[in-house]
């Protein structure tokens, strides 16, 4: 509904140990222990606000993982809706500054029980631990990303290949490498035409890692789709790597990539609306499977 509260947070897991224990905050308003989560600020996107609020709580900079489910219950009679993720942190964490909102942490085992008699206050929070719990603590994401606005090929007077992105494109790019750096530092792959490289160029800049063109996901040429060059291999290998993969794609060749990506994981393509110019799909990968997918639009909800 229009009027839900939204909000978004983590299940932060202990990077150095397999032993489940996942991170909680304490609350001095409430006298609760829960989950590191926050409301979204006016047009945030939910992927930010995750992650901006677990740096806010804990000190922690962090990246998603799987998504977990929704969690819905009423705030003050207000119906409040809450989007959580599996996340890691970057990096060792910074010595911890209580403020106004968090004035403690503590790592609990599975969010029943930690050191000290620490444990979750509510539920909801214990059944969303366990989710997160029942899958890989780690995942590595494939992101598929449509190409984002381009204007029309007949307005274009040179060659497609060479076609630019249009303003709301070139924002909807800058949009896109911020909430890309939400799932890490990812290999970028695209297709030659310049409204992809242009799509996913400011994530490469932002990481520094190399923009990598992948010839066999070019839709310009004459002969695509002839069987001169073959997509779904070069989508299946990217798909089969233990590293993380961003591959930036046309709307003809995308549902060809995404199929041979999910063949190679062990699972079948859900039936779904075509990605908009600028949404991608995220594949969450673990020992060569397929654990879970979401997708977003750079425009929030």
């Amino acid at each position: 509904m229009a009027d839900d509260i939204r909000a978004a947070g983590a299940v932060v897991r202990d990077p150095a140990t397999s032993s489940g224990r996942v991170l909680l905050v304490h609350r001095p308003r409430y006298d609760d222990w829960s989950l590191p989560k926050g409301k979204l600020e006016p047009g945030e996107h939910v992927l930010l606000a995750a992650v901006r609020e677990v740096a806010e709580e804990t000190g922690l900079r962090v990246t998603l993982g799987r998504r977990l489910p929704t969690v819905h219950y009423l705030s003050d009679d207000v119906p409040k809706r809450v989007d959580y993720w599996v996340a890691t942190a970057e990096g060792p964490p910074p010595e911890f500054a209580p403020n106004r909102e968090v004035d403690g942490l503590a790592w609990a085992v599975g969010g029943g029980a930690a050191t000290g008699g620490v444990a979750l206050t509510y539920e909801r929070d214990v059944d969303t631990v366990a989710a997160a719990l029942a899958g890989p603590a780690r995942t590595t994401p494939l992101i598929v990303v449509r190409h984002a606005e381009a204007g029309h090929e007949s307005d274009w007077p040179g060659d497609d290949l060479s076609r630019p992105l249009d303003p709301l494109g070139a924002h909807e790019a800058r949009l896109l490498s911020a909430l890309l750096r939400c799932f890490g530092v990812c290999r970028v792959i695209s297709a030659p035409a310049e409204r992809c490289l242009a799509t996913v160029r400011p994530y490469a800049e932002a990481t520094g890692r190399a923009l990598e063109v992948e010839p066999t996901f070019d839709v310009t040429r004459a002969d695509a789709g002839s069987g001169g060059a073959d997509p779904e291999k070069a989508a299946a290998a990217l798909a089969a790597t233990a590293e993380p993969v961003i591959i930036c794609a046309h709307r003809e060749n995308l549902p060809v990539v995404v199929a041979a990506a999910c063949a190679e994981l062990g699972a079948t393509p859900t039936a779904g609306e075509p990605l908009r110019k600028g949404e991608f799909l995220v594949l969450h990968r673990a020992a060569g499977r397929l654990i879970g997918a979401e997708r977003y639009h750079p425009e929030p909800d």
